[in-house]
């Protein structure tokens, strides 16, 4: 078994790496900086390899997408991303960007790549996340790119499913990666990564449907949020 996870340098996708390589996969991690994969595969052990690209750039997206093309990979977590922080007009068009090229075009041309030379059993996870269901302000587009990634993980879910392959988008809440160390919300709301990474394969392993969420209590505040007018959910979500 071969896996492929993008944005492995650290959280979600470094556990999703040390996790698969427990499990017996053999391992290709992708982030851009080289010693950071580096010491993870020291981590990993033998059996494994890394890939160093940026997927916000044509160059590195491409060396992705032909290692993929080349077969062999029986799952691909897309999991890098980034985000913008701020009100759309005070943030950085260039920012809002590069956003959307890794959030959204890296996504679609790797899981293209994947998808096309799958076999029957392969697995593609695309790392969403619970603003994909509820936007919040401060995050425009970041929220926009989510919702792009689960609406396009659902229809392939429908589409490939025939033929044996799996797709299911993972959106968490806020999980304490360094990306969200400054947020400010209850200890008890945040997840580790370990935990997303293991409610992933429970999921999997158990025949779940096209999206999943990580906790009880973010689909208990989607569930309820969908309730309220959608200016009185924004508002919430902006405080």
């Amino acid at each position: 078994m071969r896996a492929l996870v993008t944005g492995a340098s650290a959280g979600i996708g470094r556990a999703f790496a040390k996790s698969l390589a427990a499990q017996g996969y053999s391992v290709t991690v992708v982030a851009r900086g080289t010693e950071a994969l580096e010491m993870l595969l020291a981590e990993l052990g033998d059996g494994h390899d890394y890939l160093a690209a940026d997927l916000g750039t044509q160059e590195g997206l491409r060396a992705v997408a032909e290692r993929l093309r080349g077969g062999g990979y029986t799952l691909l977590v897309n999991n890098a991303g980034t985000a913008a922080h701020g009100d759309f007009t005070e943030v950085a068009l260039e920012a809002s960007i590069a956003t959307l090229e890794v959030n959204c075009r890296a996504v679609v041309v790797l899981a293209h790549a994947f998808l096309g030379a799958a076999a029957p059993g392969g697995v593609l996870v695309n790392v969403s996340s619970t603003l994909g269901h509820i936007p919040k302000p401060g995050l425009a587009v970041y929220s926009a790119t989510k919702a792009f990634v689960t609406a396009l993980s659902e229809t392939l879910w429908h589409e490939q499913r025939a033929r044996g392959v799996r797709v299911l988008a993972l959106c968490p809440g806020v999980t304490a990666t360094a990306s969200q160390t400054a947020t400010d919300v209850p200890p008890w709301l945040v997840q580790t990564p370990e935990q997303v990474v293991d409610r992933a394969r429970k999921a999997l392993s158990g025949g779940s449907g096209s999206v999943v969420l990580t906790s009880p209590f973010n689909r208990a505040l989607i569930a309820v949020l969908r309730l309220f007018p959608r200016r009185a959910a924004l508002a919430l979500l902006a405080d």
